[in-house]
């Protein structure tokens, strides 16, 4: 919240939502700390796979410059 690109955003639908959630599973990867998505324990992402939301190799491939919507 006291970062200085924090910015206030309202979720608008399902897809916005599930945009923000890959956002967010992703950005241990993005800043370093692990390889893959899965690899960072604290991460809800491990609840999604157990129940099926995602695929295992969610993310595999993934090219940064594309973006989960950052601005």
């Amino acid at each position: 919240v006291w970062q200085r690109r924090y910015w206030e955003h309202l979720i608008r639908n399902d897809n916005d939502f599930a945009r923000h959630v890959d956002y967010i599973h992703y950005n241990p990867v993005k800043h370093g700390h692990v390889t893959r998505p899965k690899d960072w324990p604290y991460s809800t992402i491990h609840e999604y796979l157990k129940q099926g939301l995602l695929e295992h190799n969610w993310a595999d491939g993934y090219d940064e410059k594309t973006g989960f919507g950052e601005a």
